[in-house]
């Protein structure tokens, strides 16, 4: 049986932002390079690996209330997390690398213009895991934006093993850390297809020094 978005969004928004304001995050003072720069106009953005979504969304709402906006999968599945996101105040760009893709990045790009930062989970919505796509360098090219590597890891959590991503749910009440890279760089709003592997590759290296394994 199909469930309607719009029925059951209102109660799943109320049990996540209760959800979200039991979580004690802490970012070690990261937080304050990206809204220097966001304050003095400079587009920015954030890559973030899909398994760490559910605390780095939360963790947005807490900090960034009304300032971000993301990319949302253009499948039934994703009109519920997009009108969840909406209301909590996220703006919301639909489609994915296998569907959309091109029409999503436009309207990010348009949320970013508008002076919002943009979110992107760099290896959605289907993997593999920990390998970045080029969507984000792409519009990190196109817009000028500074492209800061994000990464969470919640002291406790369930990680649901046989998913593509080993998808983290943070357990209530936890401490959770929020990790800031330095932000990269790209130059030039027409990238080769070399520029744009090379800078996934950069990126994939950021995401992965951000947090180091335990």
């Amino acid at each position: 049986m199909r469930v309607n978005p719009s029925l059951v969004s209102p109660a799943l928004t109320l049990l996540y932002r209760a959800w979200i304001r039991s979580i004690r995050f802490a970012d070690g003072g990261g937080l304050r390079v990206l809204l220097n720069a966001w304050a003095s106009e400079r587009p920015v953005m954030l890559a973030i690996w899909h398994a760490e979504l559910f605390s780095l969304t939360g963790y947005g709402l807490h900090r960034l209330d009304g300032k971000l906006a993301t990319v949302v999968s253009d499948s039934r599945d994703g009109e519920l997390i997009a009108q969840v996101l909406t209301r909590i105040g996220y703006g919301t760009a639909r489609g994915s690398s296998t569907r959309g893709g091109l029409k999503a990045l436009i309207a990010l790009k348009r949320y970013i213009d508008q002076g919002r930062i943009g979110v992107i989970t760099v290896d959605g919505p289907r993997g593999p895991r920990h390998k970045v796509k080029e969507g984000a360098v792409y519009l990190a090219h196109k817009t000028g934006a500074l492209l800061f590597p994000v990464r969470a890891r919640p002291a406790s959590k369930h990680v649901f093993e046989r998913s593509w991503d080993r998808f983290e749910l943070p357990m209530p009440f936890c401490r959770c850390q929020v990790a800031f890279g330095e932000p990269l760089e790209f130059q030039g709003d027409k990238p080769t297809q070399e520029q744009l592997a090379q800078g996934a590759q950069r990126l994939e290296l950021a995401l992965h020094s951000t947090l180091p394994p335990e």
